[in-house]
């Protein structure tokens, strides 16, 4: 009997293995998107909001990977090839657009389809959000394929008309004719056409501002949310906005998190699942201008929106929480010293550039402004630092990805910037496809 027992056991352990309880199942996807948040953006943030020895909600995220984030033909990022790369999962031309040459990519699921509209095909509710207009690439490459990024009526065009659930962000004066009045300023379509009406007449919700997105009724099923003529924040030379006295950020707009958490309330109801995709855009513009001040209450914004996916996956496990961006955005670096040093001393104005040397140095409201003061160390001492910046481009180097929830497992060690997609879509679609990680 113990000799038929020993030789039966390698086949029961098989059939456990190949069990429903141990096949992992689909799981709901929210795909957080800080555009151009490299090592250092996080760093400065920490240091700026919780303190040298704090934690942002990111520092929270369990799982960490470093992933490639080179283009087919470049080592530079743009931000309209990585969203490619995120929605289809394969290489593409730094000036890709949700196309391949002069095609919708092929993925390595075999369709010429995006993760988010495989996804809605599947009975998954889907969503976008973007701090920036809505043809930012970032979203817009997930919902639309054009020839060339400026093609920006078209981009959104085809956001509309697919139909997804929840298109959250600025861009009003895309969706309206040439000089036609909206709630934020005058519409500039050269081809006449009123998305608000056609959205109207979908079905869609439309909302304008924060107080309008508060106050949704609990029924609302499909939502446009069209927060700002253009972006909701105020980028551009830190001088040229001080003069201007404008906010970094439309106080009447919903912040990230705000619109986060109003996606995920209408996206849940769907027993089937959802896969949001929301981009904070400000700490990758903020950053191109190399605009300190704007790109640490951007980096603020980003960590209050993955609190707001954090604190939703503790009451609903099976989703996962991704966090990537595909590029560092202007390479910045932490420049900071004892109180003794001439450069960084607290009430005194930084210089513009670092002597002798020339590197651009950003204060608390600019150039040539005081340094900013770290939130309270362990000791409760702050302290003084300032940005440098290395460019106004997009950096090529490794970016770090964190993950928390369901299946996060998938995210480890060093990745490929295509594994972002194989990640989504193992977890949308278990067993379907490999990782390329070791």
């Amino acid at each position: 009997m113990h000799r038929i027992l020993h030789l039966l056991l390698p086949a029961i352990a098989l059939l456990l293995s190949c069990s429903p309880e141990t096949t992992p199942r689909p799981g709901s996807v929210i795909f957080l998107h800080p555009d151009g948040t490299g090592l250092i953006h996080w760093s400065a943030g920490r240091i700026r909001w919780a303190g040298p020895d704090g934690q942002l909600a990111w520092d929270r995220l369990p799982a960490i990977a470093l992933y490639r984030t080179h283009l087919r033909d470049s080592l530079g990022a743009s931000s309209n090839a990585g969203g490619t790369i995120y929605a289809y999962g394969v290489k593409v031309n730094q000036s890709a657009f949700g196309m391949d040459a002069d095609q919708i990519p092929l993925t390595p699921s075999g369709q010429r389809l995006s993760l988010l509209r495989e996804a809605a095909a599947a009975g998954f509710s889907t969503g976008i959000v973007n701090t920036g207009h809505l043809a930012e690439p970032g979203t817009a490459c997930f919902l639309a394929s054009v020839p060339r990024r400026a093609d920006e009526e078209e981009i959104v065009s085809q956001i509309l008309a697919s139909q997804t659930p929840i298109i959250l962000g600025g861009g009003e004066s895309l969706f309206l004719p040439k000089g036609v009045p909206g709630r934020h300023g005058p519409g500039r379509r050269q081809d006449g056409r009123d998305l608000i009406a056609e959205a109207r007449a979908l079905g869609y919700e439309v909302v304008f501002n924060k107080q309008e997105l508060a106050a949704l009724s609990p029924s609302v099923e499909k939502l446009l949310g069209l927060f700002a003529a253009e972006d909701t924040y105020h980028d551009g030379p830190a001088a040229k906005t001080r003069a201007e006295k404008l906010p970094l950020y439309d106080e009447n707009a919903p912040t990230f998190a705000e619109m986060i958490e109003a996606s995920l309330r209408i996206l849940s109801k769907n027993p089937k699942g959802f896969f949001l995709v929301a981009e904070e855009e400000g700490t990758d513009n903020f950053s191109n201008f190399n605009h300190a001040e704007g790109m640490l209450e951007a980096v603020r914004r980003a960590d209050a929106g993955i609190q707001v996916a954090r604190d939703f996956i503790q009451k609903h496990p099976k989703t996962l929480l991704l966090v990537a961006a595909d590029s560092e955005a202007s390479g910045p670096q932490i420049i900071g010293a004892p109180p003794s040093h001439p450069l960084l001393t607290p009430g005194k104005k930084l210089p513009p550039t670092i002597p002798k040397h020339g590197t651009p140095l950003d204060g608390s409201k600019g150039p040539a402004t005081e340094p900013f003061l770290s939130a309270p160390d362990a000791a409760g001492q702050t302290h003084a630092f300032a940005i440098a910046w290395a460019s106004p481009y997009d950096g090529g180097g490794d970016v770090v990805v964190r993950a928390d929830g369901y299946r996060s497992e998938l995210v480890h060690g060093s990745i490929d910037n295509t594994d972002i997609y194989r990640i989504i879509r193992s977890t949308l679609f278990p067993a379907s496809l490999k990782i390329s990680n070791p």
